[in-house]
């Protein structure tokens, strides 16, 4: 079996005799713009820019293509036909979950408001404007939309905190979509970007919150028109947003997101862990092991299972 992998030492362990290795494997290691020529039955993607992704996916004999990452819409469009497609979900699920929990933890307790006090030099009393409106998630209903393995997640996590948690999945029927949508205090987006989700957050939908409910973006920026988002905001029936992705992404200076006083923002790093590579490489070792002894590995893409 020959895989490209990336240039890594993590990746480069697989090569090696023992526990790490995978023996039967040639590994075909590249580097963005550096992809070895000829052919390849598998591909693992992992922080490549789209010609490099171009030239691993034109690999003649390519049967498969593992993505270590959770969304798949940077591969999907233009993954040869027959070419079957894997994520690495199980790689993130569990970074994002406590991602998205800290950030309405964070919110709850005010700590964006006490951040920007620190940041002028003030000592925030209990009876400041900082601290009004401190609370806890004690039986706020938090709406998951796109309960998936992460979702499922985040709900586990939610359960010592006391939030009442309802999950909204694509089979889910709009009329309970909607009336879930319109009784919560915070919806989490955890759902992939893909034609019918693009822009699902807008004007109409935001104006059918209750008014003061957060918003929690783990997805993809695209599912919110920001215009809309920061239209909500500044008119206040959105009590703030919790953003580790944006459109446009990154934000450029002077963006009016940055200076939202209510908008809690990160970098996309929701599942980034400083052992990310190292459960990449164990993850595609898991993988490829799989595949050698005829099982299907976990994370193959189906389309009509997104979330």
């Amino acid at each position: 079996m020959r895989v490209l992998v990336p240039d890594l030492p993590d990746f480069q362990a697989l090569t090696q005799p023992g526990e790490r290795g995978v023996p039967g494997v040639t590994f075909l290691p590249y580097r963005r713009e550096q992809v070895p020529a000829g052919p390849a039955d598998g591909a693992v993607l992992w922080l490549t820019d789209a010609d490099t992704r171009r030239q691993l996916l034109a690999a003649p004999g390519l049967q498969w293509v593992l993505t270590l990452t959770a969304g798949i819409d940077h591969v999907q469009p233009s993954l040869p036909a027959g070419v079957r497609l894997y994520n690495a979900s199980r790689l993130h699920d569990r970074a994002v979950a406590v991602h998205a929990v800290a950030g309405m933890v964070s919110a709850a307790r005010g700590l964006h408001h006490f951040r920007d006090a620190q940041q002028r030099g003030e000592w925030a009393s209990p009876a400041s404007p900082a601290a009004s409106g401190l609370g806890t998630l004690d039986g706020l209903r938090i709406v998951l939309w796109g309960y998936g393995h992460i979702g499922r997640e985040v709900e586990a996590m939610l359960r010592p905190f006391g939030a009442q948690v309802a999950g909204i999945r694509s089979a889910t029927p709009a009329d309970e979509r909607n009336r879930l949508l319109a009784s919560a205090d915070w919806v989490v987006l955890l759902l992939p970007s893909t034609p019918e989700t693009r822009g699902i957050v807008d004007a109409s939908l935001l104006g059918r919150l209750k008014p003061g409910a957060w918003l929690s973006n783990q997805g993809r920026g695209n599912l919110i028109v920001t215009a809309d988002l920061l239209a909500a905001l500044n008119a206040g029936t959105l009590g703030g947003a919790v953003l580790d992705v944006t459109d446009p992404e990154p934000l450029p200076a002077g963006h009016p997101l940055w200076s939202q006083p209510n908008v809690i923002l990160t970098p996309h790093i929701a599942s980034t862990t400083s052992d990310l590579v190292g459960r990449g490489a164990a993850l595609t070792r898991d993988f490829l092991l799989d595949l050698q002894r005829g099982d299907e590995p976990p994370g193959r893409v189906e389309a009509d299972r997104l979330y």
